[in-house]
């Protein structure tokens, strides 16, 4: 049963984690596209800018960066059943 709760919150813990990197990820990458365009296109259009940072957020979308937010998930599962194996193993 003990082990039963850690899966249920620390899946619950983990997902809390997941969301609140996923979200601040994203907002740094729309704000840092927008310093972007607004320092290459100075008085430029809203809706260029619109549709570059929307481009770029597509981008992000199917990039590297945001399957590596999936670490969150792994890595401490690898080192919680690492551990249980090795306190049970003697």
């Amino acid at each position: 049963m003990g082990l039963v709760k850690l899966v249920v919150f620390g899946f619950l813990f983990l997902s809390v984690i997941y969301l609140s990197i996923s979200v601040y990820s994203r907002s740094v990458r729309r704000e840092k596209l927008e310093k972007q365009w607004d320092a290459d296109n100075p008085g430029g259009e809203q809706a260029d800018r619109d549709t570059y940072v929307e481009q770029g957020m597509a981008k992000y979308e199917s990039g590297f960066r945001k399957k590596l937010i999936v670490l969150v998930y792994i890595v401490p599962t690898v080192a919680i059943v690492a551990i249980l194996y090795l306190t049970n193993a003697n």
